[in-house]
């Protein structure tokens, strides 16, 4: 099946392109530049009272395919309209416009989107609330792994696994496989009920980021019951350049530190791309070392690898892409009384392979195509070394030597058609053929999922519509016949959007659920094939406006609210023939409400974000005694100041988020009697303040404090400290107060 389908991809591209060449194409290209002199990504370019138009990329630049004749081009950002230009275009011919500066600085400019959308267009008009952390938010982060860019959003919650050295992510309130993580639109594989891939793709590649929550089932099939976060890498822009850069950053781990190895963050990146003619060829290469073992963080080394090769013309962009990573996690044992030592190291090898096509076949027509495939692996490797003599030597417990290989091989395609200006569709294939094999895993089991999906726009004036259905085939559950949604948004006036939604999710468990049986010195889980299916209704609603928009002064809020009901949710819990050991369990019904309220101030050279969210989670416990409440809620709080000095070309950043009190209900027994007690996981908040200087073009600085207020542990008056996942015990969260400081070079040549 794959194959077939990898052919008439290739056979698609080959005719299209042929089609293509066969044709006579004008285009009009050129950059756009912010009033400190950067490119301006994310700025509008169009030409009123027609279809054309594009969005800038990363470096500000932009080229429109367009019909030979004269035509006033026009640039937008923020609402406010800047340079209109009058042009001509000749027939066949490339005409490369002059710079165009906007009266905005870098971190103001709109929003574009193209997660699920039919084309990239603006945050404004999406059917759907997309949360975007752009290049210039992650650039003055100075991240060294995709989490630090999420830890101070709303609804962002992370876990840390010390035996196993894994993270896994929580989306108001959904965890694990219930939130997918896409790279260009392609889904990356994990192994388990953590999304630890997210910290395997190198951040350095990531232009910028795409976040919808709330059930994403119709466009992005199983997994997406919960959101969406879309890394969107950085892509050539089909113009002439070559562009350099190199980055070193270090920071210390809390107060310990040792320059370049050993104690603290450590990375070294270095980038190529390369555009002549239409051909784009890029590449990245990153070390990322971290050691925190005197404060109880596993080292982790990872090396990071990507390499991009693509075609570009007026109608079809074709690209190749490869990331790679290896990763060794060390875990030192303690010295036992006969002199010995027992270490562990967690091998992982990641290779994703990813080609993707998009033709714009005419004015109405549309057709993307991406076929992807992943091997990924993890080896345990345990070794007992005399520490007299220096011997190593393998040890032989059962799953002490272990290794769990994965590969998925993943096929998208959807064309998108408009039957008018008021009506377009978009039908669509997919097809994800996943396997396992290993030592803890019961046989060679594979679970393979096709599905069909139409959606269709419809505009009635002031409303637009996008219902939607997804129907799936899975070869090991029985799929529901038809995943409905119906997404909706209302232009109540020119500074008022209102968006209402529905969306049926289906989740089919994953391999690991099924048939992974781990068993360590803190793990005892073992799989269960006789799973069902997790189901789930979804309702969201949000009402956006514009408060003000009085020259430089711009002010945006939104308020939202979601309702979220899940059928057969998979948890864990104990296994009733053994209650010594976990195991994978259905949960009848479960439950996540919650709504937040968030606000943008832009004033000249300032941003200022301050956002507020309630999350209640359903409380089980209620079945048991009526009088409990049923839900428990807890709150969170953030805000984000940026401002850019012009003259000294300084960008000075806080990043601070409030995580509120976690509250749950659980059996206690004393003295023999069983009752439910409240407990509850401390409030904490967290903080980072970055500050970036630009030396010269070819220089920058970057310099900074992390965890502000110094968090490592917060108190937790849990008392379940047993099983797979336990809520007792403190909870760790950071290594303290950090430092760290970096310089980027980057040359550029167009």
């Amino acid at each position: 099946m794959i194959k077939c389908v990898y052919s008439v991809t290739i056979y698609l591209l080959i005719i299209s392109t042929t089609l293509l060449a066969q044709k006579t194409t004008s285009s009009l290209q050129g950059r756009v530049l912010t009033i400190d002199g950067k490119g301006a990504a994310g700025v509008t370019v169009s030409i009123p009272g027609t279809n054309y138009g594009a969005s800038t990329d990363a470096n500000g630049r932009y080229i429109i395919n367009i019909k030979p004749g004269s035509y006033t081009l026009q640039f937008k950002a923020m609402g406010m309209t800047t340079n209109q230009q009058q042009v001509t275009i000749a027939a066949g011919k490339v005409t490369q416009l002059a710079d165009v500066t906007l009266e905005v600085s870098s971190i103001q400019l709109k929003d574009v989107v193209v997660t699920g959308q039919y084309a990239p267009q603006s945050l404004k008009n999406s059917v759907y609330l997309v949360r975007t952390i752009t290049a210039e938010q992650i650039k003055m982060r100075n991240p060294a792994k995709v989490q630090d860019v999420l830890t101070d959003q709303l609804g962002f919650r992370f876990s840390n696994d010390l035996t196993l050295g894994t993270t896994d992510i929580t989306l108001m309130g959904i965890s694990g496989q219930r939130v997918k993580i896409l790279l260009d639109g392609v889904p990356l594989l994990d192994r388990g009920d953590t999304r630890e891939s997210l910290n395997q793709v190198d951040v350095n590649s990531i232009d910028h980021i795409e976040i919808v929550e709330g059930p994403m089932s119709v466009s992005y099939g199983t997994d997406a019951l919960g959101g969406v976060i879309n890394l969107i890498t950085k892509k050539g822009s089909g113009g002439e350049s070559l562009r350099l850069v190199a980055r070193v950053q270090e920071e210390t781990a809390g107060k310990e530190y040792q320059p370049f190895n050993g104690s603290g963050t450590h990375l070294e990146n270095v980038g190529i791309n390369w555009e002549h003619k239409g051909w784009q060829s890029a590449g990245n290469f990153t070390r990322n070392f971290f050691d925190g073992a005197r404060l109880g963080w596993m080292p982790k080394e990872q090396y990071l690898g990507d390499a991009v090769l693509g075609y570009l013309t007026n109608s079809l962009h074709v690209w190749y892409r490869v990331d790679g990573t290896d990763e060794t996690l060390y875990k030192e044992g303690t010295p036992t009384a006969e002199n010995t030592r027992t270490d562990v190291r967690y091998l992982t090898t990641r290779w994703m392979h990813q080609l993707q096509a998009e033709w714009q076949v005419n004015d109405r027509l549309s057709i993307n195509g991406a076929a992807s495939y992943t091997d990924y692996s993890r080896r345990t490797q345990t070794t007992n070394t005399n520490l007299a003599t220096g011997d190593v030597r393998l040890t032989l417990g059962t799953g002490e030597q272990d290794k769990a290989i994965f590969d998925t091989k993943f096929f998208r395609s959807t064309a998108q058609y408009k039957l008018s200006e008021k009506v377009s569709l978009q039908p669509g294939i997919e097809v994800s053929l996943t396997g396992s094999s290993g030592a803890r895993i019961s046989g060679k089991p594979t679970i393979n999922d096709y599905a069909f999906f139409l959606s269709s726009e419809i505009v009635l004036g002031p409303v637009s519509l996008r219902p939607g259905a997804r129907f799936n085939k899975n070869s090991v559950y029985d799929a529901p016949p038809i995943i409905p949604s119906l997404n909706t948004k209302v232009k109540l006036s020119d500074d008022v959007d209102l968006r209402l939604s529905y969306a049926r999710g289906f989740r089919s468990p994953a391999l690991r659920e099924l048939y992974f049986n781990f068993f360590d010195a803190s793990h005892s889980i073992r799989g269960n094939e006789n799973l069902k299916a997790e189901y789930s209704n979804s309702f969201n609603g949000s009402l956006a406006w514009r408060v003000m928009n009085s020259g430089p002064l711009t002010i945006r809020s939104s308020i939202g609210g979601f309702y979220n009901q899940f059928k057969n949710l998979i948890t864990t819990g104990y296994d009733a023939a053994d209650p010594s050991v976990m195991t994978y369990i259905n949960v009848d019904k479960s439950k996540t409400t919650g709504g937040t309220f968030e606000n943008t101030l832009n004033y000249k050279n300032l941003t200022a974000k301050l956002g507020f969210s309630y999350t209640g989670i359903y409380n089980r416990m209620q079945q048991e005694d009526s009088t409990l409440p049923g839900f428990t809620w807890y709150p969170e709080v953030n805000s984000n100041i940026m401002y850019h000095f012009t003259g000294i070309k300084t960008d000075v950043s806080l990043f601070y988020k409030y995580n509120g009190k976690l509250p749950v209900y659980e059996l206690s027994a004393v003295n023999g009697v069983t009752t439910i007690r409240r407990a509850e996981r401390a409030a904490f908040s967290t903080a980072d303040l970055t500050i970036n200087k630009v030396i010269n073009k070819s220089f920058t600085v970057a310099g900074g404090v992390r965890n502000l207020f110094n968090v490592t542990t917060v108190n937790n008056t849990s008392t379940d400290v047993g099983g797979a996942h336990s809520t007792g015990g403190p909870v760790p969260l950071g290594y303290g107060r950090s430092y760290f400081l970096g310089i980027t070079y980057q040359f550029s040549k167009y």
